[in-house]
């Protein structure tokens, strides 16, 4: 009897043993970004890696493809899967393309969400917007009327790629709530595709080919940054004036200059922080994610899943000459 009670006690001791490892294994998790070398996906993952620091059990993978394709991300979505990643967090360059790489993901039990460009709903689980669209939407516009005398003139929009769902949706949002803003005229978009030199190229059009237009409005960090150099370059600063979204760090010279008086963001940081916070969450089966449900994000709090599988992180944030280089030296 004392010696079934030792080999009991040992094989106790010994499945505690693997339970004790199996508990304490890393969590994978993947970032997938439209590009490489953008400053606000590189802001990103310092939130991810912020995160996964605090959460002690957490390898963050950050990766994408050197352009911005659905292409690209496929492949790495697929290098991802062959890693045997538990988690998979992408911004994505195509909303239906990526879809069949990520239900593969899916069924192979890797955990999907997307952040701040939406996939498919096939394709993951939940998605996490920085913001609402009709917030953003709005902020756009509104930094296009305070650029106006009196709010009222010309402008254009340059976007990103024409498959670009936030881009899209964002765009359409402006559209429908337009009749707020009376004085704004639409005049065109135009497209850079997440490209600098593409971006100015686009600017300079607008420019040349629409001498009326007043402001041009990015809602992207790549475009509002090339659409304000190449105001600069033209010698038209004081004359038309660039908005949209970017990132601090690199809009405070055309704040300064004058190209720009004020532009919005989200912070990435939180963004990053808070992809990878809802990842871990559903790979430790905190959550499921289902509509209507809450996940625990840390430091952002609780984020609420809403019933079309996608949930908001925070309202733009305005920056000018009064906080735009206290904001620079953090991203």
């Amino acid at each position: 009897m004392k010696l079934f009670a030792k080999l009991a006690l040992g094989t106790a001791l010994g499945l505690a043993l693997v339970t004790g490892a199996a508990s304490a294994e890393t969590v994978k998790i993947g970032l997938v970004v439209k590009s490489l070398g953008n400053g606000f996906f590189e802001a990103a993952n310092k939130g991810a890696q912020e995160a996964a620091k605090e959460l002690g059990d957490v390898e963050v993978i950050y990766t994408g493809p050197t352009s911005t394709t659905a292409e690209g991300q496929i492949e790495v979505i697929n290098a991802l899967i062959a890693q045997k990643v538990d988690a998979i967090a992408v911004s994505a360059n195509d909303p239906d393309a990526v879809v069949p790489a990520l239900k593969k993901a899916m069924q192979r039990g890797i955990k999907v969400i997307s952040w701040d460009s939406a996939v498919g709903k096939d394709g993951r689980i939940l998605h996490l917007n920085p913001s609402s669209n009709e917030l953003i939407g709005n902020m756009c516009l509104k930094l296009a009327a305070a650029h106006l005398p009196d709010g009222k003139g010309d402008f254009a929009i340059l976007s990103a790629t024409t498959t670009s769902t936030n881009q899209n949706t964002w765009i359409a949002e402006m559209k429908k709530q337009l009749p707020k803003y009376p004085g704004l005229n639409l005049v065109t978009t135009v497209y850079g595709d997440d490209l600098a030199d593409k971006s100015y190229r686009e600017a300079q059009g607008l420019l040349s080919t629409h001498p009326n237009v007043k402001v041009i409005v990015a809602p992207t960090t790549v475009g509002v940054l090339a659409a304000s150099q190449a105001v600069k370059d033209a010698g038209k600063i004081g004359e038309v004036f660039v908005t949209g979204l970017g990132l601090p760090s690199e809009m405070a010279g055309a704040v300064h200059s004058g190209a720009t008086k004020e532009f919005a963001i989200w912070n990435p940081i939180d963004l990053g922080y808070s992809a990878t916070q809802l990842a871990y969450r559903l790979v430790k089966k905190e959550s499921d994610g289902k509509p209507d449900s809450e996940i625990d994000a840390g430091r952002m709090g609780k984020i609420k899943i809403g019933a079309d599988g996608e949930a908001a992180m925070a309202d733009p944030f305005v920056y000018d000459k009064s906080n735009v280089d206290a904001f620079a030296k953090i991203f």
